[in-house]
């Protein structure tokens, strides 16, 4: 689950990470009076959406160039730019042509920065440690910093049996260049921002840019939190945070339904039981010079109605021209599956081509299902048959 910038650094800030103060406006009178609150000279308005690249983003129909992140020297400046921001498309480079529509903004107070760094903490599944990733490039997308400068990439692994210590903070602070008083105040902010990584259950903490300013303090001047969907139920607080608006609609319906769903790109929609074998249904699409239009895992234990609901979420995409079924029927019995896929057909009265896969448990009863069922359902004798099937199948409708 991911979160605004501005509920990230309210969650970090209850944990000592040091954050600049600032305001949360959903109308240009709000961001105006949350300005004034604020006091000094200098503001920052933030576009609050689900991406990155905000700063560098453009607003459709405006092409003056200015992003969703401005600095600006009053509060009549505010107020003007407030106005330009809300209710219109931000564009960024995470979020495609289609962009999103800003509805809050954050008011921030100016910083004096002297230095721009990087600071993440996430899992990597390789050591089965968090490790924690710094960089005196900050400001930059991490992937650039890596494919140009990697040396420039800091890396620390904390052993989960210990946790974090003070020397692995102290490796951070030297290793960021920081001095003098600079280094308490780096120290204190990596130690802080773990004891959140560990206590909220994130998947992934990013702050970048992380500041050091003019007096010395290191200031977390952006923030990106993302949490474990699994650990969700210890945190209500945290999932109350959660902004639908932002969410792809058909994956927080597959969620409803308790289905494990990620809209892609392609044209032939995926229905599988288990997350490993959808990756290699897509797979062996992408093999046969198919594109897979998501990724679906129903589940071990999926009833008929939520095949349904699975079926109709998958054709809720206007670009699936196709569709793939592919059942291993273990814990799953393949008559359920194939009840479920009949129901579905005909409810949304099916219009694109259908090519089913099942093995397993009563495989020879779900079969008989569906070649009873009067439908255009094809049947294959294995992945890839089915495969070759669906992708020949939707270049000959197309």
């Amino acid at each position: 689950m991911n979160i605004h910038e501005y509920q990230g650094k309210q969650l970090l800030a209850k944990y000592g990470v040091a954050v600049p103060r600032g305001k949360v406006a959903y109308t240009v009178d709000e961001a105006t009076a949350a300005a004034r609150e604020l006091g000094g000279s200098v503001f920052v308005v933030k576009s609050q959406i689900h991406a990155g690249g905000r700063g560098a983003g453009r607003f459709k129909g405006n092409e003056d160039g200015k992003g969703g992140v401005r600095v600006v020297k009053s509060v009549d400046e505010v107020r003007d730019n407030a106005g330009e921001m809300l209710g219109n498309v931000l564009v960024t480079k995470q979020t495609g042509e289609a962009g999103k529509e800003v509805k809050r903004l954050y008011i921030e107070e100016g910083m004096d920065i002297a230095r721009e760094l990087y600071l993440s903490m996430l899992l990597d599944r390789e050591s089965s440690r968090i490790v924690i990733m710094a960089s005196t490039e900050g400001g930059m997308e991490i992937e650039e910093v890596a494919e140009r400068t990697p040396e420039k990439i800091i890396k620390v692994f904390i052993d989960p049996a210990t946790g974090i210590q003070g020397f692995h903070a102290r490796d951070i602070a030297f290793g960021l260049g920081l001095e003098g008083a600079q280094v308490k105040s780096g120290v204190k902010f990596v130690m802080a921002l773990y004891q959140a990584f560990m206590d909220l259950d994130c998947s992934m903490v990013e702050v970048n840019p992380l500041v050091v300013t003019g007096g010395g303090d290191v200031i977390a001047l952006d923030s990106k939190v993302n949490f474990d969907d699994n650990a969700l139920y210890r945190h209500k607080d945290v999932e109350e945070m959660r902004d639908e608006d932002e969410e792809d609609p058909a994956e927080l319906e597959a969620a409803k339904h308790e289905l494990n769903y990620i809209k892609l790109d392609g044209n032939i929609g995926c229905m599988v039981n288990g997350a490993g074998l959808a990756m290699a249904t897509m797979d062996i699409i992408k093999l046969e010079g198919g594109d897979p239009a998501n990724f679906l895992d129903v589940g071990g234990g999926a009833t008929k109605e939520r095949v349904t609901e699975a079926f109709k979420i998958i054709l809720s995409d206007p670009n699936v021209e196709g569709i793939l079924v592919n059942i291993f029927g273990g814990i799953m019995r393949c008559d359920v599956i194939a009840e479920g896929v009949v129901a579905a057909a005909k409810e949304v009265s099916l219009s694109v081509p259908l090519v089913v896969r099942l093995e397993g448990t009563n495989v020879d009863k779900g079969k008989r299902i569906m070649a009873d069922s009067g439908l255009p359902i094809k049947s294959a004798d294995d992945l890839g048959d089915a495969a070759k099937k669906i992708v020949q199948a939707v270049k000959e409708a197309a």
